[in-house]
């Protein structure tokens, strides 16, 4: 199957590895910094695959079957549209867009054009994570009471400086898009997925060269009456702390902890199907970094979608909805007050100035 990456940042090993595991024909890179491709060329090995600075250039001449897009967050929607219009299918890096319309229009091309489409939430891949899920759909929780997401990291100055577009409302939003965002998507797939409504709170604390929120709190009412809390912040002194997801239901308790959610902790059943600690043992990941492992195995899954046209295990859709939990809190917190869902029209750029 033949493979382009778009975009050569911070993230982009991780995607030319998944693909690289898959055995995926990387035919080329693109990216407007040309020594970003460069690096990738030399860490990668990959002298035999085209470099361009021009995706629309690229996608035109390689016409790859499946694309990765990893540019800076802004510009997914309208990489992805023109993929999807060429009938490449696709996986966008998280958040899927910046708005409620453009995830709306990948959703809607993706049907026109006959293509897949997946969110990389990658952590929904993670073994910790799938065992979860599988005592959720047993209904081994029985009435799940609340979740909380904890995403407790650090991020400092060299990292804002190292790209100009990080933090900006424009091209990135904050803590909670950024950092956060994949254990929220967590929380709301965990949860029920649907939503009632959601009061959040958001401010910059500590990082006074950025546009957007390095903390942000929020309540959230499920539409199963069932209720959420999450806690995201960029501020914690002196490097990542954790990233921590709790569900509590009447006849279950679990917390998985670790860098992305990937050590088991807590496993507490009243059916006693299974050994606590065999779980927590037989369930452990420890990755090098928050990453995770899960990039590989999204690229395995979305691969056997294209081939026996199905969706992929994470959809556009799925994209959409931890984009839309994201810009309540966000609204919520800019108009002090509680938000309804679904929202019908959001952007990050709604918020630019909040700060300020």
């Amino acid at each position: 199957m033949r493979y382009a990456l778009i975009g050569c940042g911070r993230i982009s090993p991780n995607h030319i590895a998944a693909a690289k595991n898959n055995n995926l024909q990387i035919v080329a890179i693109c990216d407007v910094q040309p020594e970003c491709m460069e690096d990738k060329v030399l860490k990668f090995k990959l002298e035999d695959v085209k470099q361009y600075t021009d995706y629309i250039e690229m996608i035109e001449t390689e016409k790859p079957e499946l694309a990765a897009i990893c540019t800076e967050s802004g510009k997914h929607a309208q990489i992805a549209l023109e993929c999807i219009k060429h009938g490449i299918n696709c996986i966008i890096e998280k958040p899927i867009a910046l708005s409620i319309r453009d995830a709306d229009a990948i959703i809607a091309a993706a049907i026109k054009y006959h293509v897949k489409v997946s969110a990389c939430h990658q952590n929904r891949f993670n073994k910790s994570i799938q065992i979860i899920r599988e005592a959720i759909d047993m209904n081994r929780f029985g009435r799940l009471f609340y979740g909380t997401a904890h995403i407790r990291w650090c991020r400092d100055h060299e990292y804002y400086s190292r790209a100009s577009w990080r933090g900006t409302w424009e091209q990135d939003g904050g803590a909670l898009m950024n950092q956060c965002i994949h254990n929220i998507d967590l929380l709301r797939w965990m949860m029920g997925s649907e939503i009632e409504e959601v009061v959040g709170m958001t401010d910059r604390l500590n990082h006074s060269y950025i546009e957007a929120e390095d903390m942000g709190i929020a309540l959230i009412k499920f539409r199963n009456g069932s209720y959420g809390i999450v806690e995201g912040t960029t501020d914690i002194y002196p490097k990542n702390l954790e990233e921590t997801l709790y569900l509590f239901g009447e006849k279950g308790t679990v917390k998985v902890g670790g860098q992305s959610v990937n050590i088991i902790e807590e496993w507490r059943f009243s059916d006693l199907l299974d050994n606590p600690e065999e779980v927590k043992q037989r369930f452990h990941e420890n990755p090098p970094n928050v990453y995770g492992y899960g990039h590989t195995p999204l690229y395995t899954d979305m691969i056997n979608a294209i081939k026996n046209d199905r969706q992929p295990y994470v959809t556009a859709m799925d994209g959409k909805k931890a984009l839309e939990l994201v810009l309540a809190i966000y609204k919520s917190a800019a108009e002090g007050q509680n938000v309804k869902l679904p929202l019908t029209d959001c952007a990050t750029t709604d918020f630019a100035g909040r700060f300020q």
